[in-house]
């Protein structure tokens, strides 16, 4: 026996828009902070991982501006899969540098883990082609 899920499209919508504000919040913060986030990145316990991808200016910069372009593509319902996927792929390699490790930070650790459920949500369910969902 199957059991039929029904999500409505405006409770999908609300989430969407909500879960893009964090990113397009912390784009802004890497754009414009650029140091003051290298200086988290360099007192970081996992900054290896950080200078293991390259240089950490730059890639706060990249950061940036990726999570600008995929949170507004998640915002706007544009390509929703691949936005996630994105935002998903630089979040994680940040959770691993800046918060894991860190154990006076435990909430922001557990705020990426679950900003990366919402992210599985979008990823996971295809809201193009609603059929494929409930195989």
């Amino acid at each position: 026996m199957t059991t039929k899920i029904v999500v409505t499209r405006r409770s999908v919508q609300i989430f969407r828009i909500m879960l893009s504000g964090i990113f397009l919040v912390a784009s802004f913060s890497h754009i414009v902070k650029v140091d003051k986030t290298v200086q988290r990145i360099d007192q970081a316990r996992f900054k290896g991982i950080a200078y293991f991808f390259g240089e950490p200016k730059l890639l706060v910069i990249t950061s940036g501006i990726v999570m600008f372009i995929a949170g507004i593509g998640l915002l706007a319902g544009f390509k929703t899969r691949w936005a996630a996927i994105i935002l998903a792929a630089v979040l994680i390699p940040i959770t691993l540098t800046v918060q894991v490790g860190q154990i006076t930070t435990l909430g922001p650790l557990f705020k990426n883990i679950a900003i990366l459920g919402g992210l599985s949500f979008f990823i996971i369910n295809d809201f193009n082609n609603p059929e494929k969902n409930n195989k």
